[in-house]
């Protein structure tokens, strides 16, 4: 069977340009100043979304490819330390790493070779295509919380 159209879908999924504003979108000009701010009633700062969307996205992918893959502790190993970043280079470093490590999951996903429906090694029955399929579903929850965040930070430029 030819499941280059279920590759194309996933690709676009992951990317998060179909329903909504995308992380590159969302991403852009976001001033140094709020970056670890958290608006009245908001649980977490852009900070604490942007690398908890980074370590969970790297977790699940290291997970989709490498069978001796440990994720981290949860739900400590998945959160940052601290809603602030320590420096701007940190928010540049993390915003890099979160958009290599999806390339890295469309590239898999793109791959012929990878048996979207075959179970993971190391796993415990997941599969290429669930690990894609859950990835693109937290990465859509924690880009709306971050669009909510700026907005509510009125960082969010009009359109």
């Amino acid at each position: 069977m030819d499941d280059s159209v279920l590759r194309e879908h996933l690709k676009q999924l992951l990317a998060g340009k179909e329903a909504h504003v995308d992380w590159d979108s969302a991403l852009k000009h976001v001033p140094d100043k709020i970056r670890g701010e958290k608006p009245p009633g908001a649980p977490h700062s852009l900070w604490e979304l942007l690398e908890h969307a980074r370590i969970a996205q790297w977790d699940i992918l290291e997970f989709s490819r490498d069978p001796k893959h440990k994720s981290p502790d949860w739900p400590s190993g998945y959160w940052p330390k601290h809603p602030v970043p320590a420096s701007a280079a940190d928010w540049d470093e993390s915003v890099k790493a979160f958009h290599h490590d999806c390339e890295e999951m469309v590239k898999l996903v793109m791959n012929p070779k990878t048996d979207l429906a075959a179970k993971i090694a190391g796993g415990s029955g997941q599969s290429v295509l669930r690990e894609a399929l859950l990835l693109a579903d937290h990465n859509s929850y924690h880009l709306g919380q971050f669009v909510l965040v700026r907005k509510l930070l009125n960082s969010w430029p009009e359109t």
